[in-house]
């Protein structure tokens, strides 16, 4: 057999890498597959897509949906067998894993032609941060931001003669008005169920404490103002009008709230849009109000509120690579932000481009008063993570559900917890 010369063979590489770069379709088109686990967010994220693809007319941009459990199930198989999807979204609970793995395209330079800045001109430390890897790297293009806040019932504090939570509430009026509402009404007051970013760490935080201290090594479950929040928290439990973990396990406190069961839960705004869209029923007998502070902090003013935030990011080894980095650099364009954040969805994560999220609500009409999830911007806590956190997320909220059933104290608890967090945590960073 002859041997190809290596001026032919360099021809023939070309060639065949030019034929791949239409993915073998009979259009001559490069087709990429975007993956994402909301439909609520498909036609904004369709919508970028064909921005791009007006720009560029030989891509093609699926976006696909699945659900959360799905897509990370999904997701973690085609990383083990290099079938990456071109473009996916990259949650803070996964990216370290994956970034910390070698699975996640490192965009830290990604606009370094034109603004060796770009990141910290143009977005939050805390979007930021949640789209680094362990090493301080980008391994995403920020996507959105969000907080979480009260969501209350109209009706119920008018029937109760109570007046609407504002920017003064404390715990001690959250206590208050439960009581109140369930006293008058026989509906249940706030709902607090055991979860960590839509439950107990804002109130720790407003508290003066910590869940991880700043160089994310060490859990804070062994501080005065960790302990002053969770005891708080938890302690909502003993009310009357505080519905127990068993019913929550059955029941979420949104679908309670939306069944006109409860008077209050705590809610993301990324879930806004879809309230007012699916239960038409109830427009104008709910909104929202900020979380409320706490009266008496070890430190600080009382106020916090966890936030959140996505990123686009492809793999560091996919077939479709470059054309995937050119697209998420898009997406992470004024242009591209201000037009996802116009459908109401999310709140995009490029500053400056948040309005049109609100004024996505004014359009449909929807009388919710969501200017307060900005305002909550300027307090907000960045999600409590870790490269550890995959190991320790369940079992310290195991620990905490044993305390709320009765089987060991909120002090054994909290001193198991700090020992999981420590312990995995220095196992991570020992390389284990």
């Amino acid at each position: 057999m002859k041997k190809v010369p290596r001026a032919a063979a360099l021809v023939l590489t070309i060639t065949l890498l030019l034929s791949l770069a239409g993915c073998g379709t009979p259009d001559g088109k490069t087709h990429l597959k975007f993956q994402i686990w909301d439909v609520a967010q498909r036609e904004s994220m369709q919508a970028i897509c064909d921005a791009y693809t007006a720009k560029n007319p030989d891509v093609i941009i699926e976006v696909q949906v699945t659900s959360w459990n799905e897509y990370w199930t999904k997701l973690e198989a085609a990383a083990e067998s290099n079938t990456m999807p071109d473009i996916f979204w990259m949650h803070t609970n996964q990216i370290l894993y994956y970034s910390d793995f070698g699975m996640l395209a490192d965009v830290t330079d990604l606009y370094a032609s034109e603004d060796p800045s770009y990141y910290q001109n143009h977005f939050s430390d805390i979007s930021i941060g949640n789209a680094q890897g362990s090493d301080g790297r980008m391994y995403g293009v920020p996507k959105d931001k969000d907080n979480i806040f009260l969501v209350y019932n109209k009706e119920m504090f008018d029937d109760a003669g109570v007046a609407y939570p504002d920017e003064t509430w404390t715990w001690d009026d959250l206590v208050s008005a439960s009581q109140t509402i369930y006293d008058k009404t026989g509906k249940y007051g706030y709902m607090a169920y055991n979860d960590d970013q839509m439950g107990y760490w804002s109130f720790v935080y407003q508290a003066g404490g910590y869940i991880l201290n700043e160089d994310k090594t060490r859990a804070g479950f062994d501080q005065p103002g960790t302990k002053m929040g969770m005891e708080f928290y938890v302690g909502l439990q003993d009310y009357d009008w505080c519905p127990d973990q068993a019913y929550f396990a059955e029941t979420a406190p949104g679908t309670a709230f939306f069944s006109e069961i409860g008077s209050m839960y705590i809610e993301g705004n990324w879930e806004l849009m879809n309230k007012c869209i699916n239960f038409p029923n109830m427009e104008g007998k709910w909104d929202i109000a900020p979380m409320p502070k706490c009266p008496a902090p070890v430190s600080g003013d009382g106020q916090a509120t966890i936030s959140n935030g996505l990123c686009y990011s492809t793999a560091a080894h996919g077939k479709t690579k470059d054309i995937a980095l050119d697209v998420i650099k898009f997406f992470g364009t004024e242009e591209a932000q201000l037009l996802a954040s116009s459908y109401g969805a999310a709140i995009s994560a490029y500053n400056g481009t948040e309005q049109p999220y609100f004024d996505a609500f004014e359009k449909a009409g929807y009388d919710i008063h969501v200017e307060i999830v900005m305002d909550q911007f300027a307090y907000g806590v960045q999600n409590v993570n870790n490269a550890a956190r995959p190991k320790w997320k369940s079992p310290v909220l195991d620990e905490l559900n044993k305390v709320y059933n009765g089987q060991q104290s909120l002090d054994a608890a909290m001193a198991n917890m700090q020992q999981i967090i420590d312990t995995e945590t220095a196992k991570k960073l020992a390389g284990n």
